[in-house]
């Protein structure tokens, strides 16, 4: 009788890839913190929220959301980056992780650092003003800020966020000149907003709902490629005169980039199932998002090219964070 023996080689990845699919089998074993790089109650924080309990049902592990705001991100960033890839550490995060490669002259993580695993929902941006800023349509807002060129100061949730840079395509498309004023997360942005500290922002409609509905912000255009059924009366930036100023938010969740690949579908599936459950999709929608829950494969696609789309606008806007 002959003995047949594999390569050492061979045999060993043989060996890691039983012992990866035997991990993900048990996979998940104890609590999963869901990281979000911003202060509660903006959007990010609003889906990691949302889809917190959805995991806990689904995967049988209670799973915690942890608000690690600064630095536009960047430390919620590292440290999932950093994090052990067992599945145990994920950062919710928008295109702020794919922005921020190129607006600050060093980041510590790259693109390659993360395995990005599915889309929770999209919601575009909104155009707002302060109560008090003598304007109602963009049109008027583009006139009144090119007679006072430098003098309006508009709120982020952060350098390298959306809203941020948001701002910063519709300035370089319109030929005005606005400042930017970064804070800690979206809650403070809007409360500099509200109480007038500052004029305007460029907020995502999870957050601002209920303000518009309120009379406590203007609305004045819409930054997705259609009307949002939440505020069907706010004109798309096209429709407002102003095209090429189109910036879709998506709330996305991502694992270390070594977390193995049983373990990325598991969670994948998980969320593209809550994405699919009616009291998710309506409390989503009621906050003007659309449910998503793509898979891992399509979710890497788009984050490739918001990487390279962003790096452009960065360039010729010559923005920077540093």
């Amino acid at each position: 009788m002959s003995i047949v023996s594999w390569p050492r080689p061979v045999a060993a990845v043989t060996l890691m890839l039983c012992m990866s699919a035997a991990f993900a089998q048990s996979y998940p074993v104890k609590p999963i913190r869901l990281v979000v790089g911003f202060t509660p109650s903006g959007g990010v924080d609003i889906n990691a929220r949302l889809l917190g309990p959805k995991l806990t049902e689904y995967l049988g592990q209670q799973v915690i959301v942890e608000n690690r705001p600064g630095a536009g991100t960047n430390i919620a960033n590292e440290l999932v980056a950093k994090a052990p890839p067992d599945g145990y550490t994920l950062l919710v995060n928008t295109a702020a992780v794919a922005i921020n490669l190129s607006l600050y002259k060093k980041v510590p993580f790259e693109a390659k650092d993360f395995a990005p695993i599915s889309i929770i929902s999209m919601a575009p941006n909104i155009l707002v003003v302060h109560t008090s800023v003598p304007v109602k349509t963009a049109r008027e807002f583009i006139a009144l800020a090119k007679s006072r060129p430098g003098q309006l100061n508009y709120s982020s949730s952060g350098s390298g966020t959306t809203q941020h840079l948001s701002g910063e395509l519709f300035a370089l498309k319109t030929g005005i000149k606005m400042t930017h004023v970064p804070y800690r997360g979206t809650a403070p942005s809007l409360t500099a907003l509200i109480s007038g500290e500052v004029g305007l922002s460029f907020a995502n409609i999870p957050a601002i709902s209920a303000h518009v509905k309120a009379g406590r912000l203007r609305p004045l255009a819409n930054t997705g490629p259609k009307r949002s059924p939440q505020l069907p009366e706010v004109p798309t930036m096209k429709e407002a005169g102003v095209p090429g100023v189109e910036v879709v938010v998506w709330y996305g969740v991502f694992a270390p980039a070594a977390t193995p690949r049983d373990i990325v579908n598991k969670l994948g599936d998980s969320i593209a199932r809550a994405a699919r459950a009616p009291d998710m999709q309506q409390r989503l929608q009621d906050l003007g998002a659309e449910p998503v829950g793509n898979s891992p494969d399509d979710f890497a696609k788009l984050f490739r090219e918001e990487v390279t789309r962003w790096a452009e606008v960065v360039k010729v806007s010559g923005a920077r964070a540093d």
